[in-house]
């Protein structure tokens, strides 16, 4: 977000973006992000960047940046399939992808699927790139912003499943108000999403899973999808890890793993 003395953010800086993008439209793009703030309570927050990229990681951040880029024009609606090279069967979204294991590991196992992830945080839009690059993907792309404008700008019922998987619990109750599963995100959700469609969610923080299922119970437009009261604390076989996960374990914090099924609408 460009600041209050005009300076660019470290990341526009970093890209060295490939000259035959048109940048004056990025440039727009990154002013407009301005208009975020008028959304109380359904923001998207996460930080830009941490360490510098290594020379080969930012040239293939170069290199794939403005072909797997959403670029996203205030007031605009996208078609999501028309993202992808070949028209894929059906969209999954993922908002905060890390580094990309779980959504690299989701698009092998379903090449047939439009994967869309949405990652503000550069250092993990990169770590997604260096996989894409390694493994040969063609079925992802990814929105390096707040997730709430791509989610904005999406038809009803255009994604067939959404992924948050560990996402920040913000601890302190004066942050609550940053949590991703708020009222105003879980809304648009339920907009986006088909008829039965699934809403995956996983974290490793106690209170935030109790928080998580308070706001999609409250939502009358989901089903919990649990079986067995064990359910929710065994990761099903086709739900990939995550580095965070792996983190979690190690540290000794079981985590929950939660499915929502978007009931169908009348």
């Amino acid at each position: 977000m460009v600041g209050s003395h005009g300076k660019k953010p470290i990341w526009w800086t970093r890209l060295k973006l490939n000259s035959d993008i048109d940048q004056r439209s990025l440039k727009n793009h990154i002013v407009d992000m301005k208009n975020l703030e008028n959304i109380r309570g359904s923001r998207v927050y996460g930080r830009r960047q941490g360490k510098p990229l290594r020379k080969a990681s930012q040239d293939r951040l170069d290199k794939y940046f403005p072909k797997l880029n959403i670029f996203v024009k205030p007031t605009e609606m996208i078609d999501p399939f028309v993202l992808f090279d070949e028209k894929p069967d059906d969209i999954w979204l993922e908002i905060g992808f890390g580094k990309g294991e779980h959504l690299v590991a989701q698009a092998i196992a379903h090449p047939n699927v439009g994967f869309i992830g949405c990652e503000p945080f550069l250092n993990g839009v990169s770590g997604l790139i260096d996989h894409i690059d390694r493994e040969k993907i063609e079925n992802v792309r990814f929105f390096m912003d707040d997730a709430r404008l791509l989610m904005d700008a999406l038809p009803d019922r255009s994604l067939s499943r959404a992924f948050i998987l560990f996402p920040d619990p913000w601890r302190k109750k004066r942050h609550y108000k940053r949590r991703v599963v708020s009222p105003g995100n879980v809304a648009v959700l339920s907009r986006l999403l088909k008829d039965d469609a699934e809403l995956r969610i996983a974290t490793d923080h106690h209170d935030y899973c109790r928080w998580i299922l308070a706001r999609l119970l409250e939502n009358n437009d989901f089903d919990w999808k649990n079986d067995h009261p064990d359910d929710w604390h065994k990761r099903p076989a086709d739900w990939p890890e995550t580095r965070y996960e792996i983190k979690a374990l190690k540290a000794g914090r079981k985590s929950a793993y939660m499915t929502f099924v978007r009931k169908r609408r009348p």
